[in-house]
């Protein structure tokens, strides 16, 4: 006779609290330079924001410092929590997924690092005419 065995399979305990947060949906605004989309994309900066973050809820606001760039300047973002799929605590598992919303006329001191700055440096690097 074969040996069965009437173990059922682990269960991450993590999978099965309802109060977890298994998907948070956060939005930047549409104007947020090419730049600052890479920043906030990381999988550095999504790590950052399960950390700082306990808990999401639709309509939270994230004020967030997004870094500083060659200006010296910082760029803070506010990034809105559209949707929360399961419950509102954040934990490292809870995964962290982007969305683009309407312009907010952000003000960041970033033009020479976005599509509003200069296209043309001068220097003997540039590939311009």
């Amino acid at each position: 006779m074969a040996n069965q065995s009437t173990q059922t399979p682990a269960i991450d305990a993590a999978d099965n609290d309802p109060e977890r947060a298994e998907r948070v949906v956060v939005s930047y605004p549409a104007d947020l330079s090419s730049w600052g989309r890479f920043q906030v994309e990381k999988p550095s900066f999504r790590a950052y924001l399960r950390k700082v973050h306990d808990e999401a809820r639709e309509g939270d606001g994230w004020e967030e410092f997004v870094g500083v760039g060659c200006c010296g300047n910082s760029l803070d973002v506010t990034l809105q929590v559209e949707r929360v799929e399961g419950g509102p605590l954040i934990d490292a598992d809870s995964e962290i997924e982007y969305t683009v919303r309407e312009a907010c006329d952000l003000q960041g001191s970033w033009a020479v690092q976005s599509a509003g700055g200069p296209s043309y440096s001068g220097t003997a690097t540039d590939e311009s005419n």
